[in-house]
């Protein structure tokens, strides 16, 4: 069980690396991998299952009861980044608007589901996160048309029962399954349970960005100068959302596991939804700049994630602090309580008790000389 536990801190560590290497084989082998294709949404559950099991019902409750960070995280992905995404696209594709249609679907549609898993990784607020992927799906047959419509004049219909029985599956049934059973195990489910199946999941997204990833290989491999333009500004974009979720949260002051979790919101996007909105309903060079997100999105959330925990290194230490205080030994506990140390006793509990041998052998001498 050590070494499993080991192999996942290992994978863990080394993502940064694995990431980009994952996402080559997608490319170069689009046909051998692709047969992971069926699978992907199962082993989506699997791995929200385990990120859920680190969760209560009563956190998932404190995030309604407290919006602000919740609706704070939705104004970021859904309004300004289109937004932003809309002006900055304009200024540079501007002669080609399918091009600028594509980069706005680009960030118009809801935030990725593999948010939750890079998250959970990097200890951020789970139950904040679930919310923000929910709701950002919720409300996405709404906000996709909307904006489409008040910045481009694009009129598009979005399949919401299938939407929503692939959020379902992939998000909110495992997520449920997970706190329920953390719940009734009273924290069996985050203390044992998901470090078992945590290597397992490392495995997994393995498979599913090496997947992900084969839709790009038609264009990565027929690559030409306007694509490699609109490919160099959906990287740069693409980092400024995770920038900008980080610079939101800090502002406002947000502690460790919230600023993460802003992070990846706000820099992670549904990717496949926008492929079948931009194939459905526009010409094909608007899916290029919906898929280049592909290749960039996996690699830079291993990355930042990583630059993310070194830079915040000491803040994590200070989280953790009151978890260790909670982990102290019973027995120091229990001298805390009582004023000393379960030495002192033992000790005193020792003295008395050679006193009393000593007094013993004292009358045994004098009762022998008489």
């Amino acid at each position: 069980m050590k070494q499993w536990a080991g192999l996942g801190k290992f994978l863990a560590g080394h993502m940064q690396i694995i990431v980009p290497i994952c996402v080559a084989l997608g490319v170069l082998f689009p046909q051998q991998i692709g047969v992971l294709k069926p699978i992907v949404p199962a082993l989506f559950a699997f791995m929200t299952f385990q990120g859920a099991l680190s969760n209560t019902f009563h956190q998932v409750a404190e995030v309604f009861h407290r919006p602000l960070h919740l609706i704070l995280a939705l104004l970021v992905s859904a309004v300004l980044i289109p937004i932003a995404a809309y002006a900055i696209g304009s200024l540079f594709f501007g002669s080609n608007p399918n091009l600028v249609c594509g980069i706005v679907l680009e960030y118009s549609v809801p935030v990725a589901v593999t948010a939750f898993m890079w998250i959970s990784m990097f200890g951020g607020n789970g139950p904040l996160a679930l919310t923000i992927i929910l709701t950002s799906s919720v409300i996405s047959p709404v906000t996709i048309p909307l904006t489409l419509k008040l910045l481009l004049g694009a009129t598009v219909s979005i399949d919401v029962p299938s939407m929503m029985q692939d959020m379902a599956f992939m998000i909110a049934i495992p997520a449920v399954l997970g706190i329920m059973i953390n719940e009734l195990t009273r924290g069996w489910g985050h203390e044992k349970l998901s470090p078992a199946l945590s290597p397992a999941c490392k495995f997994m997204m393995m498979g599913v960005i090496a997947s992900n990833s084969t839709a790009m290989s038609e264009y990565v491999l027929h690559m030409n100068a306007v694509r490699l333009e609109v490919a160099l500004f959906i990287l740069t974009f693409a980092i400024s959302g995770f920038v900008v979720g980080f610079l939101v949260a800090r502002a406002l002051h947000l502690p460790y596991s919230e600023t993460t979790t802003m992070c990846f919101t706000c820099g992670m996007r549904n990717i496949s939804s926008g492929a079948v909105i931009a194939t459905q309903y526009f010409p094909g060079e608007v899916v290029f700049p919906v898929m280049c997100g592909t290749l960039f999105q996996q690699v830079l959330a291993s990355l930042i994630g990583h630059l993310f925990e070194r830079l915040t290194g000491e803040e994590r230490a200070a989280q953790r602090k009151p978890a260790r205080v909670a982990a102290t030994p019973w027995h120091a506990r229990l001298s805390a309580v009582c004023g000393r140390s379960l030495y002192d006793v033992s000790a005193s509990r020792c003295a008395r008790s050679r006193s009393a041998s000593a007094s013993s052998v004292v009358s045994a001498l004098t009762w022998a000389k008489r």
